[in-house]
């Protein structure tokens, strides 16, 4: 089932997929549960979905104003060069461990809503990814029943403000400019996603594609990015881990390729859905 986080009435909530429509969730099967992170983390997801499919949408896409599909993670944990093909494009050495940085949750935009080119950078370049959703958290999580703690997955642009992300080492401030992440449409439970390594992944600026690759083409995959996250840092659910992205970005090109304001970026991942984001300058005070 898809799950989408929307405003409705001025007070967020959640709700379902169905057809061309949606199913309001928010307070409906359980009064205490209104958020899709409370679902996440009351274990109410599949009675969220019984609930459902025994309903028809109420809403319309344009009745609601959605929102990142979590809109309040406790953590959103990003991991680069995590693709053969990127990391080779940064020059960068094979690693025997992961590499991890974190975005805040109000850095994030949701599908249809404009992604923010900081005044300060005219080097703002797209990262196509899948972000994961953990449905059941704990610590030390083993390979071998990782997959067991996802709640669903959805398409994640991990935007990044290059020459910031160049200051030191440290990625985190070309990662965490405000509405620089997109995060949506909704999230995909993985009953409906099956085997994520047969997923394919393309980034396309304004139709013509830049990123192309599949899942399968991970170098640390997911199973092991939950087991190493989860080694140094409790997962909860609702968190978030944003995996990597492909080779083929904007500032690897020769020449280079960013995105400006009146440009549009989509990021498809087959059955998980496509996210779609304009572009725009940000307001100069």
């Amino acid at each position: 089932m898809k799950f989408l986080s929307f405003i409705r009435h001025g007070k967020p909530t959640f709700g379902a997929v169905s057809g061309q429509g949606i199913i309001p969730l928010g307070g409906r099967f359980d009064r205490t549960v209104n958020t899709l992170r409370e679902a996440i983390e009351q274990s109410s997801l599949e009675d969220a979905a019984a609930y459902a499919r025994q309903r028809d949408p109420e809403l319309a896409w344009s009745d609601v104003t959605l929102l990142p599909v979590i809109p309040d993670p406790l953590k959103i944990l990003c991991i680069g060069l995590n693709y053969q093909k990127h990391k080779i494009e940064t020059g960068r050495p094979d690693a025997d461990h992961p590499t991890v940085f974190t975005r805040f949750a109000d850095s994030q935009v949701a599908h249809g809503q404009p992604m923010v080119k900081p005044a300060s950078s005219e080097r703002f370049d797209f990262e196509g990814e899948m972000a994961i959703i953990i449905g059941r958290g704990g610590r030390n999580i083993a390979m071998l029943d990782a997959l067991d703690h996802i709640a669903g997955y959805a398409c994640y642009n991990d935007g990044s403000v290059r020459n910031w992300q160049r200051h030191t080492s440290q990625f985190i401030p070309g990662k965490n400019f405000p509405a620089t992440g997109g995060f949506g449409p909704y999230m995909v439970t993985p009953d409906e996603v099956g085997d994520y390594k047969t997923l394919p992944i393309q980034t396309r600026l304004n139709g013509e594609i830049m990123q192309d690759a599949s899942l399968a083409d991970l170098i640390f995959p997911l199973e092991e990015l939950i087991s190493y996250c989860s080694a140094f840092t409790p997962l909860s659910p609702g968190d978030v881990i944003v995996t990597g992205t492909p080779g083929g970005v904007g500032d690897r090109r020769d020449p280079p390729v960013y995105m400006f304001p009146g440009d549009v970026i989509e990021v498809d991942i087959g059955r998980v859905g496509t996210l779609v984001n304009p572009i725009i300058d940000e307001l100069k005070i």
